[in-house]
C-alpha cells in the first residue's frame, strides 16, 4: 500500500470513496509481493499496480463493484485454459487479491495509519480476508508496538491478532494469519492479512568518493534511506551526494557504533565500505563485522582484501565474523564505471537478501521467483 498511499490519503482527506486491491497471497512465480497495491478511485483513475498489467484489468472492474457495493471480495488469479488470456497470470504464478472499499467512514484510523508511515513509526494494519461470517470480512485493526485501534470483532480475535500483527511488526514481515472464527490459534475459518509498514531500511556508503555517490543514488532508487560518512569534511559534503538522505562527517567506526548504541541500525541495514583504506576500513569492520546487519561488504582489489583480513586477524576477529564480509564487493558483472560498480553492489545485496544466486536466468530450471510462503501460522 505504500506505493498508493499518497494518492489514497489525498482522496480521503477530500472525502472520495475508493476502492484498494492488495495482493494479500502469492504462489509460485508470482509477479508482485503480498502488500502491492492498487487503487481506483471512482472517477475511474488508477494508482499502483497488483501484477505488473497482467490482471489489472479484471481488478478495475472488480474495484467498480465494490465502490458501488461496498462488499469486500478476496479473487484469486492464476492461469487455467480459461483465463490465460483473459484474467490470467502470464507468468504462470497465482496471487490473491483482496478488494476493498476505503472511506473515513470505514477506516476511521487510516489518517493516523498514513502520519505514522511518513513520521518513519513502525504501524500495521491487520484486515479480515476471509471468515465464515461475512460480515467480519473487511475489518480492520491498526496496530502499533504500544496500542491498537479498531475491532475485528471479538475480544477474543482482537487480542490475538494485536499480538501476532506485534510480532510481524518487529520482523518488518508482511503476511497472511490463520485462525478460528474466534481468533483461536489452532483452528481454521478465519485469515487476516498483516500489512506492515517498517521505516525504510538503511544503507550506510563509507568512503565520499565518486563510486559513493553512484551508490548513493542506487541505494535510494531501490528504497533505503542513505547516510554517506567520512571523516574528510572536503570531500564529505551535501552537493557530492545530493541521492543521499545524510552526509555525515565522522570517522566511519565511530560513526556506526554510535548509531548501534542509539538502536538506529538493525538486521535490514546495509554497511558499504568503499574507501579501501585500512586506518579507515579496518576499526569500522571490527564494528560493522560484530553487527547484526543484512550485508557488510568492502571495496579493494584482491590484495587489498587479503591485507585487510590480516589487520582483521591481528585485531582480534575471529573466522566467523571474517565470514560475514562481503569482499571483493559485489557480483562479477564485468563493472568498470562507478555506476556499473554500484549496480554491482546492488546485485549482491539483492541476491543475498532473497536467495538469488547470480546466474544467468535462461541457463537456470524452475520458477524465476524465489517464493517465501505468504501464509504463516498465527501463533
Amino acid at each position: 500500500m505504500r506505493e498508493v498511499l499518497d494518492e489514497l490519503d489525498r482522496r480521503y482527506r477530500a472525502g472520495d470513496t475508493v476502492a484498494l486491491g492488495t495482493v494479500v497471497s502469492t504462489f509460485r512465480s508470482a509477479p508482485r509481493a503480498p502488500g502491492a497495491a492498487m487503487l481506483v478511485a471512482g472517477d475511474g483513475t488508477v494508482t499502483g499496480s497488483v501484477s505488473g498489467g497482467c490482471v489489472e484489468g479484471a481488478v478495475y472492474e472488480l474495484a467498480q463493484q465494490v465502490i458501488e457495493d461496498g462488499v469486500p471480495v478476496l479473487q484469486r488469479y492464476g492461469v487455467s485454459d480459461d483465463d490465460a488470456f483473459a484474467v490470467g497470470l502470464t507468468c504462470g504464478g497465482i496471487i490473491d487479491v483482496f478488494v476493498e472499499r476505503v472511506d473515513v467512514a470505514g477506516f476511521p484510523e487510516l489518517g493516523e495509519v498514513v502520519a505514522s508511515v511518513r513520521a518513519g513509526e513502525p504501524v500495521a494494519v491487520a484486515t479480515v480476508t476471509e471468515h465464515p461470517d461475512p460480515a467480519w470480512v473487511g475489518r480492520r485493526m491498526a496496530v502499533w508496538p504500544d496500542r491498537a485501534h479498531g475491532a475485528l470483532g471479538s475480544a477474543r480475535a482482537d487480542d490475538a491478532v494485536a499480538d501476532d500483527t506485534r510480532g510481524l511488526l518487529a520482523a518488518g514481515r508482511t503476511a497472511t494469519l490463520h485462525y478460528g472464527p474466534d481468533g483461536q490459534r489452532r483452528g481454521e475459518g478465519m485469515s487476516v492479512f498483516v500489512h506492515s509498514f517498517q521505516p525504510p531500511p538503511r544503507l550506510l556508503v563509507f568512503g565520499a568518493i565518486d563510486f559513493a555517490a553512484a551508490m548513493a543514488q542506487l541505494g535510494s532508487f531501490l528504497g533505503y534511506r542513505v547516510t554517506v560518512c567520512d571523516a574528510r569534511g572536503v570531500f564529505t559534503t551535501a552537493a557530492r551526494f545530493p541521492a543521499a538522505d545524510e552526509v555525515v562527517v565522522d570517522w566511519p567506526h565511530r560513526y556506526l557504533a554510535a548509531e548501534a548504541a542509539a538502536g538506529r541500525v538493525d538486521s535490514r541495514t546495509v554497511v558499504t565500505v568503499l574507501t579501501h583504506d585500512p586506518k579507515f576500513d579496518v576499526p569500522l569492520l571490527e564494528v560493522a563485522l560484530r553487527l547484526d546487519l543484512a550485508y557488510v561488504g568492502a571495496m579493494g582489489s584482491r590484495r587489498t582484501h587479503e591485507d585487510r583480513l590480516a589487520r582483521l586477524r591481528e585485531a582480534g576477529m575471529t573466522e566467523d565474523e571474517l565470514a560475514r564480509l562481503c569482499s571483493p564487493i559485489g557480483l562479477d558483472l564485468g563493472a568498470r564505471t562507478p555506476e556499473e560498480t554500484a549496480v554491482s553492489i546492488a546485485a549482491e545485496i539483492i541476491a543475498l537478501k532473497w536467495g538469488g544466486r547470480g546466474e544467468h536466468l535462461a541457463r537456470t530450471e524452475g520458477p524465476i521467483h524465489a517464493h517465501e510462503d505468504s501464509a504463516v501460522p498465527g501463533q
